[in-house]
C-alpha cells in the first residue's frame, strides 16, 4: 500500500508541476516557475526513493534533503518577487 501511495503522490506532484508551468508560460512570473520546479523535484524524489528503497521509507534522509532544497527554491522566488516590487 505504501508504494501505491508514493506513486499517487508522485503523479499528483507532477500534475501540479505541469499546472504551475502552464501558468508560468502565460505570465512569466518566476514564482510559478519555482513552484513548478519544486513539485517536479518532489515527485522525482518520491519516485526514486520508492524505486530504490525497499518498504516504507518515509523517514529516509533523502526525503528531507530534497524537501529542504524545494523549500529554499520557493523561498528564494518569494524573496526575489518581493524585492523586485521595491524597485531594486
Amino acid at each position: 500500500m505504501s508504494q501505491f501511495i508514493l506513486g499517487a503522490i508522485t503523479a499528483l506532484s507532477w500534475a501540479a508541476s505541469v499546472f504551475f508551468w502552464y501558468f508560468w508560460r502565460r505570465s512569466r512570473d518566476p514564482l510559478f516557475l519555482a513552484f513548478a520546479f519544486a513539485f517536479l523535484l518532489t515527485g522525482a524524489n518520491r519516485a526514486i526513493v520508492a524505486a530504490v528503497l525497499p518498504g516504507p521509507a518515509h523517514d529516509h534522509p533523502a526525503f528531507y534533503v530534497v524537501r529542504l532544497l524545494t523549500y529554499l527554491v520557493i523561498l528564494a522566488a518569494i524573496v526575489h518577487k518581493n524585492r523586485s516590487r521595491d524597485g531594486r
